[in-house]
């Protein structure tokens, strides 16, 4: 295995540095803390649960919609089930068992326009299924010898999936081509590197190893944006010509970032140990970004990522910090899905 037990659970969380403050006041009294230190860009979200999710040691890190359906898939990092959610049913279903197909975690996932749902698993690679059928159709595993952490990853409008490694720094590509040739030819494939970050990184501790965290697309696929939940610079990637540059950030920066969201020329992020969600304004090329709202919330519950459908945001409540990858304790059940509304 690539990854040490170690490694798979600390990504989301580095240990804190005097770059990566931590809350010491009690939750509600950090969240009017965050809001009183934006007050320009102070937000009031209204939190509601969407979506139960069965079993008792769940730790969900992912999610997606289907374009086509409407349906929502919710990933494990504890043990790699994904659970399916149907609009107007509270209950989730389990959609994959835990452990399918080999599987450790359930990170990043997206679901394409031919209705395949695309998993990353932090100790392998990418896992592409059938969500009809449940099939797996194709399993991409990571290049190399060298450790590494799989995390999150975006679809564009060609089909292409793009990776990012919170390890090595990289961001892989699965081009349409290189589906159909795996498919071919067993099931099988490797992962291949488009983008390396790890020399246009800021310089971060030796004691915080992770970096490269969520990563989504621009208006059309023109420009790729990944965050770096360290330092919390965000950085656009260019899929034709292969070239990252820093997007200049505006009114604040994306520290403890994780999954981000884009529609149009919008920009949401969440901040996961910060019980945070931010929303922004892009330039229409991409390289600049300001941020027109935050709000902080202990009703969030470590939240790692989201996705906007119909007008909702729909987060997903970790609790990474309740016995997960972040601290002992015991987390609160049925694990849960918000939708959250105001931001």
């Amino acid at each position: 295995m690539a990854t040490t037990a170690t490694a798979l659970t600390a990504f989301t969380a580095p240990p804190a540095t005097p770059a990566q403050p931590t809350h010491s006041a009690p939750p509600a009294q950090a969240a009017q803390a965050t809001q009183a230190a934006h007050p320009a860009h102070a937000a009031q979200l209204r939190i509601s649960t969407a979506y139960e999710l069965p079993g008792d040691r769940v730790y969900p890190e992912g999610i997606a919609a289907d374009p086509h359906s409407g349906r929502l898939y919710a990933g494990s990092y504890a043990n790699g089930a994904v659970y399916r959610m149907t609009p107007g049913h509270r209950a989730a279903e389990t959609f994959l068992p835990a452990g399918a197909d080999g599987r450790h975690t359930a990170n990043g996932l997206k679901v394409d326009r031919a209705g395949r749902l695309w998993v990353t698993d932090s100790t392998k690679g990418v896992f592409v299924y059938d969500t009809r059928s449940r099939r797996l159709l194709a399993r991409f595993d990571t290049p190399g010898d060298d450790p590494f952490f799989i995390n999150d990853l975006v679809l564009t409008p060609d089909g292409t999936a793009y990776v990012t490694d919170s390890v090595r720094n990289v961001v892989y590509r699965v081009t349409p081509a290189q589906l159909a040739r795996a498919q071919a030819e067993g099931g099988r494939g490797r992962l291949a590197t488009r983008f390396d970050l790890s020399g246009v990184l800021s310089p971060r501790p030796d004691d915080a190893p992770y970096a490269l965290n969520g990563i989504a697309a621009g208006p059309g696929g023109r420009y790729l944006l990944t965050v770096d939940m360290t330092s919390g610079g965000l950085y656009r990637l260019d899929p034709v010509t292969g070239t990252v540059s820093r997007v200049q950030l505006h009114g604040a920066d994306l520290r403890n970032g994780d999954g981000l969201e884009t529609v149009g020329n919008r920009l949401w992020a969440v901040h996961n140990k910060d019980n945070a969600l931010s929303r922004w304004r892009l330039s229409h090329d991409g390289t600049e970004a300001r941020q027109e709202a935050r709000a902080s919330d202990h009703r969030l519950q470590v939240p790692t990522t989201l996705v906007r459908e119909r007008g909702t945001l729909f987060v997903v409540r970790s609790q990474f910090d309740k016995g997960g990858p972040m601290g002992p304790g015991t987390p609160r059940t049925p694990f849960t899905i918000a939708a959250v509304r105001g931001l």
